[in-house]
């Protein structure tokens, strides 16, 4: 089986992602589960082939580090990939993405998540655990941004994933390591280039943070992605990759700019194929700026909760929302609550949860 076959279908079972290891069938996953391609196990010379092909020129930089990052459009589908070799083999993990960016109605989002493209500054952060559907809600927002204002888009990211096609907006997009050396770097080098809206891929360091946080103060609007569950897990890591003699000065900072924050989990359907989008939506109010402000952010959960008015979300509502409904099974329900801040079951669930059917993630 070759590259072409596996993504032909691993697309057509609705796959989100596709595995390549040596001396096992190629694997996929569908709707979270790990399953079987094929029933061919492959050899090494496969695997050897399948990573030079895919590296292409870069495969010397795969062979001298022994991982690479890209994206690449494979079978008319747009794939970000990580090579990496494993006990002396390479192997492959593809994310296929979908085929064009959705729109924001079409991803089960709660409707409040549509103001988030007409903030003209602030900082916006989209956070949840890997293959959540962060990239494609961010993509959703910035392609809303490009199609209703007439701004300049720049991105930064690790790969490139969703390729834009500029309207109303000016839109570049910087790939780590192939346009710049890395976020913090294109982040500065940002505040240059004249842009109204950027994206960080992952705030992960604390350059990159203090830099976009700089960058939400001086006009810009900044999204970025943070691998939390919560809103309040989200400030909690902001903060803490700063030394303790600076995090008041940084919870003074987030205070000020933190416009909005999205946790996002995909979870198996009860009754059907597909997976179903549970949302946590947290927007700051006076309330919520103060307590960011002076390090409560234990009382953040409570503060959500009462603030449902503003479109504020609770995870656990959420996920008891989607139980309510049957869209989920109370297994699934039982183990994602292990996960979420937890209120009192009997407590009303919010009004405006976005619980249609997650189809702009695709798998």
């Amino acid at each position: 089986m070759n590259i072409t076959d596996c993504i032909e279908k691993a697309k057509a079972d609705r796959a989100s992602d596709l595995h390549l290891v040596c001396g096992l069938p190629p694997k996929y996953r569908v709707d979270g589960e790990i399953r079987d391609l094929d029933d061919v196990p492959l050899t090494e010379e496969q695997c050897d082939t399948f990573a030079r092909g895919l590296a292409g020129e870069q495969f010397s930089d795969l062979e001298i580090v022994g991982e690479l990052d890209l994206a690449l459009t494979l079978c008319g589908v747009r794939c970000r990939l990580n090579l990496f070799r494993q006990q002396g083999v390479y192997s492959a993990a593809i994310r296929l993405l979908n085929d064009h960016i959705p729109e924001l109605e079409d991803l089960g989002l709660p409707a409040v998540v549509q103001e988030f493209a007409g903030y003209s500054q602030g900082l916006v952060l989209v956070t949840g655990e890997t293959g959540s559907g962060k990239s494609t809600t961010l993509a959703a927002l910035l392609n809303r941004i490009n199609h209703t204002k007439r701004l300049h888009i720049l991105t930064l990211e690790d790969p490139v994933e969703y390729i834009y096609t500029p309207d109303q907006c000016l839109i570049n997009q910087r790939e780590i390591g192939r346009d710049t050396l890395s976020f913090s770097a294109g982040l500065r080098a940002a505040l240059r280039e004249d842009p109204d809206v950027i994206l960080v891929g992952e705030m992960r360091d604390l350059d990159t943070i203090q830099t976009a946080l700089t960058a939400s103060e001086t006009g810009h609007l900044v999204f970025g992605t943070v691998h939390t569950n919560s809103a309040a897990d989200s400030i909690d890591r902001i903060v803490d990759v700063f030394p303790a003699e600076r995090q008041q000065q940084i919870r003074l900072q987030l205070s000020m700019t933190l416009k909005a924050v999205l946790s996002q989990q995909l979870l198996p359907r009860a009754k059907q194929e597909g997976r179903v989008l549970a949302c946590e939506v947290m927007k700051t109010d006076d309330a919520i700026r103060n307590l960011i402000r002076e390090g409560k952010t234990p009382q953040i959960q409570n503060a959500i909760q009462t603030s449902g008015a503003i479109g504020n979300i609770l995870m656990d509502r959420a996920l008891q929302a989607l139980y309510r409904s049957g869209a989920i099974s109370q297994e699934t329900l039982n183990e994602a609550l292990r996960g979420a801040p937890s209120l009192s079951p009997s407590a009303p669930a919010g009004s405006s949860l976005g619980l249609n059917r997650s189809r702009g993630f695709g798998r």
